[in-house]
């Protein structure tokens, strides 16, 4: 598909079914992902960060568009990507990264209202970058999906009607999807869901089901970084028992590389 065809597709997923949008990490994964059918990618900072031996938020955008684009490259998919703080604190910055990872081949991207020094943006500031970012979207030649990501319960500020009004506001200052990670239970999702009119991305939980997540009112469900964290932990596992008693039964798995990359 050509970008722009990737952006309808990608923009058309918003308005059907609900749908699961995995994110992958590395070019691999990405190959991995769509052999088993999903419909669009989500990139993870977090994941991307670790490939590179470092923590989440100590990449540059310079790093972060290379990464974009071995993934659009990949996998014939959309890619909506983790585009953090804009990195920047000002509008333009939100703007720029926009510009930045649509020309990698991107299709979508989100912003949050977060800062790396642990400030969350005043709500007016905030709302400010995201009109920045759909001012940047919206001069592309094709339909750039935003979303806007309300990071306080992530960040320990447990406040779901502060959570509600940012999302609004991001709502109505132009973000096409509104994000609040690690939302906790059906009730704060359905809260969500029902105080805005555009569609609402769900971070994946343990313990709830996507059925559960879909019933009340999300279109989206995004893993963020679990399905990374998930291989380095059977990695960190496999390695540690063949490190402490020279055992390797957990190298007894299954791989099928030549169906997933081929």
């Amino acid at each position: 598909m050509s970008q722009s065809e990737r952006a309808e597709a990608f923009r058309a997923l918003h308005e059907g079914e609900p749908f699961v949008i995995p994110n992958p990490w590395d070019a691999g994964s990405a190959k991995t992902m769509a052999s088993l059918g999903f419909k669009a990618l989500a990139t993870t900072s977090a994941g991307m960060a670790f490939t590179l031996g470092r923590l989440d938020g100590d990449v540059t955008l310079d790093e972060l568009t290379e990464h974009v684009r071995f993934i659009a490259e990949a996998a014939d998919l959309p890619v909506s990507v983790d585009l953090e703080n804009g990195y920047g604190h000002e509008p333009e910055d939100a703007a720029r990264a926009i510009t930045a990872v649509a020309e990698a081949g991107a299709v979508g991207g989100s912003i949050e209202d977060w800062d790396r020094e642990g400030a969350i943006y005043e709500l007016e500031r905030a709302a400010e970058r995201i009109a920045a970012a759909r001012e940047a979207a919206d001069a592309l030649d094709f339909p750039f999906t935003l979303t806007g990501r309300a990071e306080n319960i992530f960040r320990g500020v447990g406040d779901l009607d502060d959570t509600i009004a940012r999302l609004q506001a991001y709502e109505k200052a132009g973000a096409d999807v509104l994000y609040a990670p690690r939302l906790r239970t059906v009730d704060e999702v359905r809260a969500v869901c029902e105080a805005v009119s555009k569609p609402v991305n769900v971070l994946a939980r343990a313990d709830l089901s996507a059925a559960e997540i879909f019933d009340a009112g999300a279109q989206r469900i995004s893993v963020g970084a679990w399905f990374f964290w998930v291989a380095v932990a059977a990695m960190v596992e496999a390695a540690e028992a063949a490190r402490d008693s020279g055992d390797f039964s957990r190298l007894a798995v299954r791989v099928h590389a030549d169906e997933w990359l081929g």
